[in-house]
Order: C-alpha cells, then structure tokens, then sequence
C-alpha cells in the first residue's frame, strides 16, 4: 500500500476547463448541480438496490428485474455525471457520507416494508429528482453549457420512463387476488 499522501485536487476546488471553455464561475455553478444531481442518483440507486434485494410476492420476478435495471439505469447516470465534473474542472462526490449529505432527496430508513409501501417511496424520490434534473437542465442551458445541459437530459428521459413504471406498478389493478 502506497505511503504518498499528496492530493492532486481538494474536494470543492474548481479549476475550470481550459479545453470546455466554460468560464470557471459557471462551471463552479453547474459543478454544484451535477454534484447535487450526482448525491441524489446514487441515494435512489441504493434504494432500488434496497428494494431488489428484499421484494416478495407473486410479482416478485418482474418486480426484482425491474429494480435491477432501474439501479443499473440510475448507476450509469451517476457515472455520467462524474465524469462531467470532473471534465469542468472538479471534484466529483464519491464517499458515502458526502453523498448523503449533499444529496437533495432523503432514503427510507433500513427497515424492509412491503412492496407497494417501498414503491411509493420510490415514486416520491424520483419525482423529487425529476424536479430537479429540469432545474438543472435550465441552468446549465442558461450558463452556456449545453453539453451538461444535453446529458442531463438525456437521463431525465430515463428517469422519467423509470418513474413510469413504477406509477404502472402501483395501480391497482392486477391478476394477484387476495382472499
């Protein structure tokens, strides 16, 4: 294990991106965002996780494929957004506790609840996250950064058609009957 302890960049610096040609003011502002962005997929990402390892029930194989996929959906974003800040320029949030912290939307606690109970607060979240990613979309389209601006939306197409599904799965109709 290697004893060097020389930090390349602290975690909140900007140093901006000759190559993007984005002022560094702005890319300091559309940093703050991805980075927020960033905090709240990988909230929604271990929730999903959350949810596919412990649903149940009759619908348990479409319900499990779907929370597989929508995680995967949710982690390739998180890595797109990464990699954004890091090209304008900073640091992008990676330990646990940061990205807890900076993220704008809250997990359920550690308890295990029933599927439709789990699935409505996934639905919250990602409502939540769809607000803010068109927020985000605005800004960064405002400061002249299209190409966040187009990744971002680009994902949010995912995020909503993920959301979607969720609302489809959380009707009431079904062929499950309770007796």
């Amino acid at each position: 294990m290697s004893t060097q302890k020389h930090v390349l960049k602290h975690a909140g610096d900007v140093e901006g991106s000759e190559g993007l040609r984005i002022d560094e003011e702005k890319a300091e502002q559309v940093i703050d965002a991805l980075n927020a962005d960033l905090a709240a997929t990988y909230v929604l990402y271990h929730q999903l996780r959350k949810h596919h390892w412990n649903v149940e029930g009759a619908e348990f194989r479409d319900l499990h494929l779907f929370l597989g996929d929508a995680a995967a959906h949710a982690e390739e974003f998180a890595d797109e957004l990464a990699e954004r800040v890091q090209a304008l320029g900073g640091v992008p949030h990676a330990s646990p506790a940061t990205l807890q912290e900076e993220s704008p939307v809250e997990p359920e606690d550690e308890d295990v609840y029933d599927i439709r109970t789990s699935l409505q607060n996934d639905l919250e979240m990602y409502g939540d996250i769809i607000e803010t990613l068109r927020e985000h979309v605005d800004l960064a389209q405002n400061l002249g950064d299209h190409a966040s601006a187009e990744i971002v939306r680009e994902n949010l197409v995912q995020v909503e058609e993920d959301a979607h599904h969720v609302e489809h799965y959380l009707e009431d109709d079904t062929l499950v009957v309770n007796e």
